[in-house]
């Protein structure tokens, strides 16, 4: 069995879009083992982050998506570590709103793996929160990583730009609510949830339109 494990960091910030800010916290997960490592959404601050990960080797920095709050300390992770900043390419325009002078340095497609540690971690694209929104799937470890497009309680938000409510509802029902139920969700915010917890809620979450 891979030594892989998950770890958790809480940084804090503010999230921007359609000229509105909010005070956010933003979950950061560090995914590997002792050696190499990799980081789903680099949040607000750089040096934190690179204190998590320490002496071992930063692989890549996984974007969910690319709203300022996920992706505003990744060019500046990856200054530090050397590790590549990786973004489906459909949420460019949303990633060169904060930061227009640095492209990624790589994409992350549909059904691509990422493999860290012995795991493998597949690339689900679950738009409707952002165009280029994705999860990944981990099966070794039980674990999905969902960015902001699955919480414990709910679709995230479709109010603002670049964001739709059916395609959100499409992307869940059709691709993570298939994983199997203990399958442990870990959220772009708040607490941690299962897919079992969430799939008997589909049909009150379209009732409400959420």
């Amino acid at each position: 069995m891979s030594g892989a494990r998950i770890e958790h960091l809480v940084t804090s910030g503010t999230f921007s879009l359609d000229g509105g800010t909010w005070d956010v916290d933003n979950n950061v997960w560090i995914v590997g083992d002792d050696t190499e490592v990799i980081v789903v959404d680099a949040a607000h601050d750089a040096d934190a982050i690179a204190r998590a990960v320490g002496d071992r080797r930063l692989t890549a920095v996984v974007c969910t998506h690319a709203h300022n709050d996920h992706i505003d300390a990744a060019p500046a992770l990856a200054a530090l570590t050397g590790a590549p900043v990786l973004l489906h390419p459909d949420d460019l325009p949303l990633w060169k709103q904060t930061h227009p002078d640095r492209e990624p340095d790589g994409e992350l497609a549909d059904g691509q793996v990422v493999t860290v540690a012995g795991v493998d971690l597949t690339v689900l694209h679950t738009p409707g929160h952002a165009p280029g929104a994705v999860c990944l799937y981990a099966p070794a470890l039980s674990a999905l990583f969902s960015g902001d497009t699955l919480f414990a309680g709910g679709p995230g938000a479709t109010g603002r730009s670049y964001s739709h409510f059916p395609t959100i509802v499409d992307s869940i029902r059709e691709r993570l609510l298939t994983l199997p139920g203990d399958t442990v969700v870990h959220t772009g915010h708040g607490d941690t949830t299962t897919v079992g917890t969430e799939a008997p809620h589909l049909q009150e979450w379209i009732d409400r339109g959420f």
